[in-house]
């Protein structure tokens, strides 16, 4: 498989009262094209601080980060604006849709920050929308006349419209109840069968067992990996007895 990212020896530190706390420690990974890849470990093991600086919204202490062959963990903050601008897609816990904009135009931003603007655009954004069960009488609605899993559907399409090489999500059905939670994770596996690469950290194992891939992190490293089929070539069964046996012998 080819590997989209890649880290050399990943640091990352914070400053706390005068005293340096090591969240990511001499960490070495690779992401591979094609892969779901779910990052899990215990509260305070890294997982959000490694997507971060996997995804250019935050620079590593010391180390490196790879783009394909570009050091992406080198670039200024201009830069890394245009790098997440042009390759990557974020869906978070928290849906961070405009209030003052209906859902098309919430979609439509993400496309001219990107200088895209076309009647194919207009066209994509409609199927896109259509798949993820977001019907026409609702493009016009503001956020606050939508339900969580319909915003959290909306930010989605607006993560994925620009085809971004990696789609990044950090615990994007955190708020969620379960039966949207559950709608979201069945356009997540969709996206991932239609070749997404997508990054995603959850300490939940009903969300870990749409990916294809589940890194452990324990104190900043990474000490597991396990790796799984395409969601529903298994029995849920077996999958699930696979993965939770992973996350015991990791101490989950």
């Amino acid at each position: 498989m080819n590997t989209v990212l890649r880290t050399e020896k990943l640091c990352k530190s914070f400053s706390n009262a005068g005293l340096q706390q090591h969240v990511i420690k001499n960490l070495d990974l690779e992401i591979f094209e094609g892969d779901f890849t779910v990052i899990m470990g215990a509260s305070g093991s890294g997982k959000s601080t490694l997507l971060y600086a996997l995804s250019g919204m935050d620079k590593p202490t010391l180390g490196k980060v790879y783009f394909g062959e570009k050091e992406i963990s080198s670039y200024d903050n201009d830069r890394l604006a245009v790098f997440r601008r042009d390759h990557c897609g974020f869906v978070f816990q928290s849906i961070y849709l405009l209030d003052n904009m209906d859902v098309f135009d919430n979609i439509m931003t993400g496309a001219l920050a990107a200088r895209k603007n076309s009647p194919e655009l207009v066209e994509r954004i409609k199927t896109l929308l259509n798949k993820v069960g977001i019907s026409e009488d609702m493009w016009k609605k503001y956020p606050n006349q939508l339900s969580g899993g319909e915003c959290q559907r909306v930010g989605i399409v607006r993560a994925v419209i620009n085809d971004p090489k990696i789609l990044f999500a950090d615990e994007p059905t955190g708020a969620l109840n379960s039966s949207s939670g559950q709608d979201v994770l069945d356009i997540f596996t969709e996206l991932h069968k239609s070749g997404q690469s997508i990054v995603m950290v959850t300490h939940d194992i009903k969300t870990a067992l749409r990916g294809t891939r589940v890194i452990y992190l324990r104190d900043g490293g990474i000490v597991g990996e396990h790796r799984m089929p395409y969601y529903g070539t298994e029995e849920n069964k077996q999958r699930r007895g696979s993965l939770q046996d992973f996350l015991n012998e990791m101490g989950w």
